[in-house]
């Protein structure tokens, strides 16, 4: 039979030890159990598992760390940081795209009118290849204006919501032959009263076939200019009003068509090329898109991608190809 003491003894200290030598017997006991585990570790057995606890204290969740980031990027900028960098955007711009143009084929303010109000839900190319028939069966306001509406809408109809753009050309060639002597009128306040015809319209017509400086704030250039930190407004009169103020007037068309083109070309809507975009470090919406530079390379479009561009006849200086007629395809 064993003695009570010695099961005792082995197992707890004896009740007249002090308190240091309790602490001593337990470092004693945790020390060996370190070393015990460091050999079965080297000897290729499988280490004890962290609990998880500590885990998610050390680690932190991917989603976590991109948030962060996120919210770094966008830390609140001076007004005067605010302008400095929007227009150093717009030189970058400016030396990436010197070739920014409108991308609609026209040759005479009403052909400027008539192609921005077909381009409403459907791409400049599309445009670009409906209208070179259109303008051959109706070249002035008079002519647009007499024509049979569904002749004129089987001629557009391939830019979409074709019979609703029909009612809005018929109503503004003959309001334009009716109150402005078959002319396009060189105002604002006159173009928006005008079938059709909204404060968009109206800019991309005025800028690009008057000179009257404007911001055309169509679905790009709302997109981009709140990924820029220019604006936080959604509404397109908003968004116009808060970039006009950070860059002088005589800009403001050209603003516009390098922000369109880099839109288009590069920080797209669901996949932006951020790994190939030439203004990233002075983006702080930097990392929504692709990082890599080869695979964003991939994303590219139009001549920055090896395809034409979306006019049939772009102007001196595009380094891209023309695009192809309707129905014809790009070689």
């Amino acid at each position: 039979m064993k003695h009570p003491a010695k099961t005792t003894e082995t197992t707890a200290p004896p009740a007249g030890r002090n308190g240091a030598e309790a602490a001593t017997s337990r470092a004693a006991v945790k020390k060996a159990a370190a070393k015990k585990a460091a050999k079965k570790a080297a000897a290729g057995a499988p280490a004890k598992k962290t609990p998880a606890k500590k885990s998610a204290a050390t680690e932190k969740p991917a989603a976590a760390k991109k948030t962060a980031k996120k919210t770094a990027a966008r830390k609140p900028e001076s007004r005067v940081a605010l302008v400095r960098r929007a227009r150093r955007i717009n030189r970058e711009l400016a030396e990436l795209y010197p070739y920014a143009h409108p991308e609609l084929d026209f040759t005479n303010p009403f052909e400027l009118l008539v192609a921005t109000v077909l381009s409403a839900q459907t791409t400049d190319l599309r445009v670009n290849q409906t209208t070179p028939a259109l303008f051959a069966a109706c070249p002035t306001p008079e002519d647009m204006a007499a024509m049979d509406p569904e002749r004129l809408e089987e001629l557009i109809r391939p830019t979409g919501f074709f019979r609703a753009k029909a009612r809005s050309l018929l109503g503004l060639s003959a309001a334009l032959r009716d109150r402005f002597g078959g002319e396009v009128p060189g105002r604002l306040e006159d173009l928006v009263t005008l079938p059709g015809v909204g404060r968009k319209t109206a800019n991309v017509v005025l800028g690009n076939a008057f000179g009257v400086p404007g911001i055309t704030v169509d679905t790009h250039f709302g997109r981009l200019a709140r990924r820029f930190g220019w604006t936080a407004q959604e509404d397109p009169e908003k968004v116009e009003a808060d970039v006009a103020a950070l860059f002088p007037k005589s800009e403001w068309t050209m603003l516009s068509h390098r922000v369109v083109f880099h839109g288009r070309r590069v920080c797209h809507s669901r996949k932006p090329a951020c790994g190939a975009c030439g203004i990233a470090p002075l983006c702080p919406s930097y990392g929504e898109g692709e990082t890599d530079p080869e695979k964003a390379k991939k994303l590219l479009k139009y001549e920055l991608g090896g395809q034409p561009g979306q006019r049939l006849n772009p102007p001196a200086g595009f380094p891209g190809r023309p695009a192809p007629p309707l129905g014809a395809t790009a070689s």
